[in-house]
């Protein structure tokens, strides 16, 4: 290795002078660094380029007898002993001014004022030894020797160094770790070097690793500015985002503080403005607005009702029964909210966007009557979530209406009264929320019932299915007397809440049908089943718990299409139960009521083992709507949401599927009508192997949009022929003939739609677009007849 380094020595140094003395150039441009420590790291980097440079040019000319060549010999190996003293006289200088700039000391500490000291003698040596021969000498032909006192000229270079580091390292908790580093190896490594340069005469060893040091001390130097620097920003912007979350929070609590003057002016105020705040938000997010547009809409539709703190309190909870001056006062609440924040000049966002929040979509609102995007898009959304807030709370004329009601009147509104795209994303949030709250209806139950009057109290229903289900209970009287009748029972029941109700508009708005009553002595009362039949023959030798006083009852349920079989068992008697449902498209929920008792320990088990065709008897006929004309493929008949499909046709370019819809007599939502899906799998039918499913979309113009395994481009619209959707219910009720275009290029699938006065056209780009890619129809409480494919 020295053998190379002998070789390449000159270029070397070459190169480690030019790196060097660029340093030293962008240290003077630097301006990170403290003034006093920058100049001292120039002088460190200077030293050391002088120094190679010189020890180079002692290399060139040695053996050269000429003028120039005795002069450069001479100078050069000169300025080598000079500098190398004056390098430790600048490393002392760096260490004083950091040990000042860096708080470490108050003064420079007497370690360093005396190597600074021995540092000068050095140079002083050297101006001596050049003179006298102590350190070297040159031959007859001009070849450097070692003098005498060679040895003499490492003692400063190495003993100030030392010293210099007995400072640094009682010290060493208060310099940054990558610091500590760079002198440990500006001070150690020349040392080294030095032993290493003993032994080997004719490389200089020595001075290329001290200008190799001094480059490491700039760039570790540079590094923990660079640390430094990242950790002030760092500092900064906590401090600055602590300082906006504090401007945030007085500015949270300013708009609480508006909104809760208008929320006290009536009860069924309280918590609405928060709610459409949260639900802009949602909705602004889902349609891709990042998190300070999304935060915009969020202020703003929290400040929309603000101007109802100037309307008199008489005017809120009777909005059903308004005189015309009354609602014209109303209609000024959006122009009053606006001009109170457009005293908020730094958001002028807010005074605009409150201001046209009332506006329909079609051009029906108010103030001005704007139409479609003419609306500000925060309006269009506010007004999507304000209208949803309205409808699902509890107002004083009238309860908070049901999710599929709601659902209904975003979907009959869109392109009406609602922005058509935040009327979308709001019913696919819906359909989440309504999924989620389906998986959570058995917690909803409870343990504990306490009933003193008749139907005072009744859990939430309890579903029925294919599945055996066993709800077990213990039931103890209330008051214990041989007067008082206590017993528990169960209705049996339909409704879009799973809830019993008694209320003329709550019935309507639920859909409420009971189907009857049932005891456990085998009493019952049927008032909308078809048809019900009870077995009391079957005894039952459960025994009463003496300690407790309480009796164990189970109920074992079980449906099977239209029909539905209980077994009710009780500690005296048990009770077969066989009930026939008005139709197929029914739910059948059960609700655990009683007289005078106390029901606990309610718990609901669901088997894996599913009743079978044939294991309940018929007690009422089936009732088919498909008993008509039968065409290319069998009639359907879908009695709950996707329940049945047709088998899958091959799509093919120009195709048109015809058909007879009617919806069944249950049907009473929108989206009660067909259904068309678009899949592929290995058998060509919906739910096969290797199952893929494209798109769905619906005759009302809903789309189901999956982007897993396809690119969709959805568009819809009414015509001018629509008829209404209330209209159009009822003409699907009556039964229509209905025609899908489908079209195929490559690998991509459009469905065209024109029925019943609804256009929409829905083009699947399949990626990949190997398989064969099917259509198939279903749809929800709906009996398709005539298939037809042409």
């Amino acid at each position: 290795m020295f053998e190379l380094i002998r070789v390449h020595q000159l270029n070397i140094m070459f190169v480690l002078c030019v790196i060097s003395a660029t340093i030293g150039v962008l240290l003077f441009f630097t301006r990170f660094i403290p003034l006093k420590s920058k100049w001292s790291l120039m002088l460190m980097e200077f030293m050391s380029t002088f120094l190679l440079y010189f020890d180079r040019m002692a290399y060139i000319y040695a053996g050269d007898v000429s003028p120039d060549g005795y002069f450069w010999v001479r100078f050069s190996n000169f300025m080598v002993f000079f500098l190398t003293s004056g390098i430790v006289f600048s490393l002392n200088a760096y260490l004083s001014n950091m040990m000042i700039s860096e708080r470490i000391y108050d003064r420079v500490p007497t370690r360093l004022i005396v190597t600074g000291a021995l540092s000068i003698i050095g140079m002083l040596l050297a101006v001596i030894a050049h003179f006298t021969g102590l350190y070297y000498s040159f031959d007859a032909s001009n070849v450097y020797q070692r003098g005498p006192g060679f040895l003499i000229a490492y003692i400063i270079p190495v003993i100030c160094p030392v010293i210099q580091y007995t400072v640094i390292i009682k010290n060493k908790m208060k310099f940054r770790p990558i610091i500590l580093l760079a002198l440990t190896l500006y001070i150690f490594g020349p040392i080294v070097a030095g032993i290493i340069q003993i032994f080997a005469y004719g490389i200089s060893i020595v001075n290329m690793v001290m200008v190799i040091v001094s480059i490491l001390l700039y760039l570790f130097t540079y590094l923990d500015i660079n640390d430094e620097v990242e950790r002030v920003h760092r500092y900064e912007m906590d401090s600055l985002k602590k300082e906006r979350k504090s401007i945030r929070r007085i500015y949270d609590q300013t708009a609480s503080a508006f909104t809760a003057a208008v929320e006290k002016k009536s009860d069924y105020l309280e918590g609405h403005s928060k709610r459409v705040a949260n639900l802009a938000r949602k909705l602004a997010s889902e349609n891709g607005m990042d998190d300070e547009e999304s935060d915009r809409v969020y202020y703003a539709a929290l400040f929309h009702d603000v101007g109802k703190v100037v309307l008199p309190n008489d005017l809120f909870g009777k909005e059903d029964r308004l005189s015309d001056e009354e609602r014209r006062m109303i209609r000024k609440q959006p122009e009053i909210s606006s001009e109170i924040l457009t005293n908020i000049k730094e958001f002028p966002y807010l005074s605009q966007s409150v201001k046209y929040s009332c506006e329909n979509y079609d051009g029906t609102g108010y103030p001005e009557g704007l139409k479609g995007t003419e609306i500000p898009e925060i309006s269009r959304i506010i007004a999507v979530a304000d209208a949803y807030d309205k409808l699902t709370t509890k107002t004083a004329y009238r309860e908070a209406l049901p999710d599929f009601v709601v659902r209904e009147e975003f979907i009959k509104e869109a392109g009406s009264k609602y922005d058509p795209v935040y009327s979308d994303i709001l019913v696919r949030i819906m359909d989440s929320t309504i999924k989620n709250d389906y998986e959570e209806t058995v917690e909803k139950v409870g343990t504990e019932l306490r009933c003193t009057k008749y139907r005072d109290s009744i859990s939430q229903g309890i579903d029925t299915d294919r599945n055996y289900t066993r709800i077990h209970f213990e039931c103890e009287p209330i008051e214990e007397s041989e007067d008082v009748f206590s017993e528990p029972s169960i209705i049996l029941f339909d409704s879009y809440d799973r809830r019993v109700h008694n209320h003329h508009n709550t019935i309507e708005q639920y859909h409420y049908l009971e189907f009857g009553e049932v005891w456990f002595d085998g009493h019952i009362i049927c008032t909308g089943a078809r048809n019900m039949e009870v077995d009391t023959s079957i005894h039952s030798y459960r025994k009463k718990d003496k300690e407790s006083g309480k009796n164990s009852y189970d109920i074992i349920a079980a449906r099977y299409e239209d029909h539905l079989k209980l077994i009710l068992e009780s500690f005296d008697n048990t009770v077969e139960l066989i009930v026939a449902l008005p139709d197929k498209s029914k739910s059948a929920y059960i609700g655990l009521t009683g007289e005078n008792c106390l029901i606990t320990g309610i718990s609901i088990d669901v088997s894996d083992k599913k009743i079978g065709k044939g294991e309940i008897p018929r007690i009422a006929d089936e009732i088919i709507y498909t008993d008509r004309l039968e065409s290319d493929i069998p009639n359907i008949q879908i009695d709950g949401p996707r329940a049945v499909y047709t088998e899958g046709i091959p799509v093919k370019d120009g195709m048109h599927l015809r058909m007879h819809a009617m919806t069944l007599p249950a049907a009473a939502l929108v989206w009660h009508c067909p259904y068309f899906v678009l899949f592929s799998s290995d058998d060509n039918k919906v739910n096969g192997a290797n199952y893929r499913e494209y798109a769905m979309v619906k005759l009302n113009g809903e789309s189901n949009i999956r982007n897993e395994y396809a690119h969709n481009s959805f568009t819809m619209k009414k015509k001018s022929d629509f008829p209404g959707w209330e209209t159009w219910k009822e003409k699907l009720r009556s039964g229509v003939e209905c025609d899908i275009e489908i079209k195929k290029k490559g690998n991509t699938v459009t469905i065209v739609s024109d029925n019943l006065g609804v256009y929409f056209e829905n083009a699947t780009t399949v990626n990949g677009g190997s398989e064969e890619i099917c259509v198939a129809i279903t749809g929800d409480q709906v009996a398709l007849t005539d298939i037809r494919i042409r």
